[in-house]
């Protein structure tokens, strides 16, 4: 068993150190988004799709194309506007006239990471798109069906202050997505630091430091990363203690209407074990699972209309929650 512990703990330590390349690439242009680029990196690791949502100015666009320049993959983007259409995204059937048959012609959403921007400006018909994209990693054009290459990513950018002209995206797709990211503004040393680099004409030249074949052995690594029964047992706990409130002692049952879906658990459990293997480690902890807890479960939780009254958010309850279910 020790043996086996080892090994898994050699194999997280090299990929540690692609990971770390990786970071070292990015942060030629980014500067002080570190938690974002974590959650990136953790995205991309366990297969999950990432919502970005902060005000415009703050690279969440740029973060994006410069992952997908340090990994070596295809990138595509798509502009969200209120007159896009479903084919837009996943494409459609072209008329032939010579032999007087139908094509399918590919839309952009068949690259490795796209990135969805403002996409709550498109209608939902036109968000409904992506979602067999993002839960089957298949699109269906016309009466066939194709799979979307590997590794698939879709990074989705929303700008939270704006209400005209948006439509919200519905419950069922932000389920779909493992993390909704936060993006706040830079402390001023990092602004100072942006101001300085970017306001002259400067080549930041970031090279690929790892590839699809490399990020497929990462998922198989992370397989490897152990979490103990006491921490999947945590998981549970927080989950549910957004379900049935009350059983926990909590006096918040008023303020949600409904509680995280099987989804929480699920990507609580990988996102918590991503954590860990980002910073080299073989084991999952609950101060991994409490690190990433805000970014599984706020666009999880629906909250009343009492709670918006009292000017509650679902981070004051994550919060709550962390807090009162006890830390094995």
């Amino acid at each position: 068993m020790s043996t086996d512990i080892q090994q898994a703990t050699d194999l997280i330590a090299e990929q540690a150190k692609h990971i770390e390349a990786v970071r070292q690439e990015v942060n030629k242009i980014l500067v002080g988004q570190e938690t974002l680029l974590d959650r990136m990196l953790i995205a991309m690791i366990s297969g999950g799709h990432i919502l970005l949502e902060g005000v415009p100015g703050l690279a969440k666009t740029t973060a994006v194309k410069t992952l997908s320049l340090a990994l070596g993959l295809d990138f595509k983007r798509i502009s969200f506007t209120p007159d896009l259409l479903p084919a837009d995204v996943v494409g459609t059937m072209i008329y032939n006239q010579k032999d007087g048959t139908f094509s399918p012609k590919r839309g952009p959403v068949f690259t490795n990471l796209l990135l969805a921007d403002e996409i709550n400006r498109a209608p939902a018909k036109v968000q409904s798109a992506l979602l067999e994209a993002m839960q089957e990693q298949q699109v269906t054009i016309g009466d066939t069906t194709f799979i979307l290459p590997e590794p698939f990513l879709v990074m989705a950018t929303q700008n939270p202050i704006e209400q005209e002209g948006t439509y919200p995206l519905p419950e069922a797709q932000v389920d779909r997505f493992m993390l909704k990211c936060k993006i706040v503004h830079p402390s001023k040393e990092d602004e100072k630091r942006i101001m300085n680099r970017f306001t002259r004409k400067q080549t930041f030249d970031v090279k690929k430091v790892l590839s699809g074949e490399q990020i497929a052995v990462m998922r198989d690594v992370l397989d490897q990363v152990y979490c103990d029964d006491k921490v999947g047992d945590y998981i549970i706990d927080i989950v549910f203690a957004t379900r049935t409130p009350k059983a926990y002692k909590l006096d918040i049952e008023h303020q949600i209407e409904c509680g995280a879906s099987p989804r929480a658990t699920m990507f609580l459990n990988i996102a918590a074990r991503a954590n860990a293997m980002l910073q080299g480690r073989a084991y999952a902890t609950p101060q991994d699972v409490k690190e990433i807890a805000h970014d599984v479960l706020r666009h999880r939780l629906i909250l009343t209309y009492e709670a918006e009254a009292e000017e509650v958010t679902s981070e004051d309850i994550i919060t709550t929650i962390l807090n009162q279910i006890p830390v094995p």
